[in-house]
C-alpha cells in the first residue's frame, strides 16, 4: 500500500504545480492544488534593471546576492529588453555572485555564469548570511536581487556590517486575483475534507492564513490543522512561518525539496496509520 493512498493532499504552489501534483499521485495520494500566490512583474523593472546597471559601471567589485531563479531570469529579460544584456553579462562577471539555492544557480548557468559562492542548505537568510560572514562588506556594493518581496533580515544584516546597498526587485508576491478557491480551501480544511497539505513557501502560509482571517476563520483553521490534517513544510523557513501562525507541522523533510518533502509526508502517514492498526 503506498503512504498517500486515498488521502486528499492540498497543494499550494502555483509556478511547480504539475511536478508536486505528479509526486503525490505517485505515492497513492489525491492531489488538490490550489495555488496561493501570484507572481506579479514590476511595471518599472526595466528602469530598475538600468539603475543596477548605472551601478555595476562604476563598481570594481561589487557583490551581487541571487535570492530566486524567477528573479535572475527576470533580470536578464529586462536586460535583453533594453538591448543591454551582453553589458550585464560583462558586469557580472566582474562581480562577486552569491546564489541562495540551485533554482538561481540554475538560471545563472543558463547564461554562462557561475556563483562564486553557493549557499549551504537549507537556503535560508541565515545560511545566507553566514555564507556572507567571510567577506569584507564594509564600504563595499552589495546588490540584493530580492525574491517577492524585500528580505528585511538581510537588510537589516548588510547595513551592520556598513555595506552599500542596491536593492533590484523586479516581482511581487500577490494574492491570486480569485480568492474563491482559496476561501473554499478554509472551508474545506476546517471541515475536515483534507487529509494532508503541503507548504513550498512561507508566503503561502501568509496567504492562506489572510484569506482565513479576512473570513473570520482563522481559528478555527488552526485547529483544523493542528488536530485533523497533516502539515507538511518544505524547509525550515516555511516551518517557522506555520509556527509563527500558530501551527507546528508535522513534516519538515532534511533537505528542503519538494520530492524529499512528499515521501517524508507519505511515511509520514504510513507510519501514523500503522501505529493505529497496531493500537486497535
Amino acid at each position: 500500500m503506498k503512504g498517500l493512498e486515498g488521502v486528499r493532499v492540498a497543494l499550494l504552489e502555483g509556478r511547480m504545480t504539475d511536478e508536486l501534483a505528479t509526486l503525490v499521485r505517485r505515492h497513492g495520494g489525491e492531489p488538490h492544488c490550489v495555488p496561493a500566490v501570484r507572481e506579479q512583474q514590476s511595471v518599472s523593472g526595466e528602469e530598475e534593471v538600468a539603475a543596477l546597471l548605472g551601478v555595476l559601471v562604476q563598481e570594481s567589485s561589487p557583490v551581487v546576492v541571487l535570492s530566486t531563479g524567477v528573479g535572475v531570469e527576470a533580470l536578464f529579460q529586462a536586460a535583453e529588453r533594453l538591448g543591454r544584456k551582453s553589458e550585464l553579462l560583462e558586469r557580472l562577471h566582474r562581480a562577486t555572485l552569491v546564489c541562495r539555492g540551485p533554482k538561481p544557480h540554475a538560471a545563472l548557468r543558463k547564461e554562462g555564469l557561475e556563483p562564486s559562492i553557493r549557499v549551504k542548505e537549507p537556503y535560508t537568510t541565515e545560511a545566507l548570511i553566514e555564507a556572507l560572514a567571510p567577506l569584507e562588506l564594509e564600504g563595499r556594493c552589495v546588490v540584493l536581487l530580492h525574491y517577492g518581496e524585500r528580505n528585511l533580515p538581510l537588510l537589516q544584516a548588510l547595513a551592520g556590517r556598513r555595506a552599500r546597498i542596491q536593492e533590484t526587485l523586479l516581482y511581487e508576491w500577490k494574492l491570486p486575483e480569485d480568492l474563491g478557491p482559496l476561501q473554499s480551501l478554509v472551508q474545506e480544511i476546517i471541515e475536515r475534507q483534507v487529509g494532508a497539505i503541503a507548504f513550498t513557501s512561507q508566503v503561502q502560509v501568509r496567504h492562506l492564513f489572510q484569506v482565513a482571517t479576512e473570513q473570520g476563520r482563522a481559528e478555527a483553521l488552526i485547529s483544523a490543522l493542528r488536530n485533523d490534517t497533516v502539515v507538511a513544510a518544505v524547509g525550515p523557513t516555511c516551518a517557522s512561518a506555520l509556527e509563527a501562525s500558530g501551527v507546528t507541522p508535522h513534516v519538515v523533510p532534511e533537505r528542503p525539496k519538494m520530492g524529499a518533502m512528499i515521501v517524508s509526508l507519505a511515511r509520514f502517514i504510513s507510519e501514523a496509520g500503522a501505529s493505529r492498526e497496531s493500537k486497535a
